[in-house]
């Protein structure tokens, strides 16, 4: 079983008990964060870490230059799999 595959269910079954609309939103986002973070993470491991780790806090700017590059970083890695998974 894939590391995301529980946050999935529990998020599926999420939005089949909550109607659609505010409540649903509300309800389910904790399941939709955790599972677009595992996804995410799953995806681009070291470049999910880097910014879980440089972006946490404020800081010095060149801390806050690490966490712009670092989110670049991520960005690019998951540009890389959507055009990856586009080719298909």
């Amino acid at each position: 079983m894939r590391s995301c595959d529980r946050l999935e269910e529990a998020l599926l079954q999420c939005h089949r008990r909550m109607p659609e609309g505010p409540a649903r939103r509300s309800g389910c986002r904790h399941l939709n964060k955790a599972f677009a973070e595992c996804v995410v993470g799953e995806a681009c491991p070291e470049e999910s870490e880097a910014v879980r780790s440089l972006c946490s806090s404020g800081g010095t700017s060149l801390k806050r230059k690490q966490c712009e590059d670092a989110q670049l970083s991520l960005s690019l890695c998951l540009s890389r799999h959507q055009r990856q998974f586009e080719q298909r």
